[in-house]
C-alpha cells in the first residue's frame, strides 16, 4: 500500500508538472532587467506627475482600504493555510489545488513580511500622501518605516500567491495577470501607492510566487 500510495503521489508530481510551465531563468533575468529600467523611469519621471493627476480620485473608497488592509489579507490567507492543514491532518491528504493553495498563502505570507520588515525599512521611501505634501520622493536608506511605500507591500502579498499558481498551473497566468493589472491600478488611483511601487512589488511577488512553486515542484518529483 506504502509503494502504491508513493506511486501515485510521483505520478500526480509528474501530472502538475506537465501542466505547469517551465520558467527558464533567462526570461527571469529578462524581466528583471526590463522591470528595473521602467521602474527607474517610474521613479525618476512618473511617480509625482500621476499621483498629482490621480490624487483624490478615491477619495470617498475609505471602505475599500479598510476591506483590502494588508492586516485583513493576511489573516484571510492564514486561515485558509490553517484549514488546509487541518484537512490534511484529519484526512490524511490534500488534492494537487488545495497543496497549490496552501503553498500560496504561505509564500505570501512570508514574501510580504520580508518586504514590510526589511526593504521597506531599508529603502525608506516615503508613500504618497507624504510627498504629496511636500516629502521628497527619494530614498532614504535606512531611514524607513511601515509606513513606507516602495516596495507595495499589497502587490508583494498578491504577486506572490499568484505566483505560485502562474509556476504550477499555465492556465492560470491570464486570470492572475489581469486580477494584479487590476490591483495595481487601484493602488495607484486610491493614493496608497507610486507607479515604481507596484512595479517593484509586483515583480518582487512574483519572483517568490515562482521560487516556491519550483521547490516544490522539486519536491514532487
Amino acid at each position: 500500500m506504502l509503494q502504491n500510495a508513493g506511486g501515485a503521489r510521483q505520478h500526480s508530481g509528474r501530472a502538475l508538472e506537465r501542466r505547469s510551465l517551465r520558467f527558464p531563468e533567462q526570461v527571469w533575468f529578462l524581466s528583471l532587467l526590463i522591470c528595473a529600467f521602467a521602474l527607474a523611469l517610474a521613479f525618476v519621471y512618473a511617480d509625482v506627475p500621476i499621483a498629482r493627476r490621480v490624487y483624490g480620485l478615491l477619495r470617498s473608497a475609505e471602505s475599500l482600504e479598510k476591506g483590502l488592509a494588508s492586516a485583513v489579507l493576511l489573516g484571510i490567507e492564514a486561515a485558509v493555510a490553517l484549514a488546509l492543514v487541518m484537512i490534511r491532518i484529519t484526512r490524511g491528504h490534500l488534492s494537487r489545488f488545495g497543496e497549490a493553495t496552501a503553498l500560496a498563502c504561505l509564500t505570501s505570507i512570508c514574501a510580504y513580511a520580508i518586504n514590510d520588515s526589511i526593504l521597506k525599512l531599508f529603502l525608506g521611501v516615503p508613500n504618497p500622501a507624504a510627498v504629496l505634501h511636500g516629502t521628497r520622493h527619494a530614498l532614504n536608506l535606512l531611514a524607513g518605516s511601515s509606513n513606507s511605500s516602495f516596495p507595495s507591500g499589497h502587490m508583494v502579498l498578491a504577486g506572490a500567491f499568484a505566483g505560485v499558481f502562474i509556476r504550477l498551473y499555465r492556465t492560470s497566468i491570464l486570470p492572475f495577470s489581469a486580477l494584479l493589472l487590476i490591483a495595481a491600478v487601484l493602488l495607484i488611483v486610491g493614493d496608497w501607492h507610486f507607479v515604481s511601487d507596484v512595479i517593484a512589488g509586483t515583480f518582487l511577488g512574483i519572483s517568490a510566487g515562482i521560487l516556491g512553486g519550483e521547490v516544490w515542484l522539486a519536491h514532487s518529483k
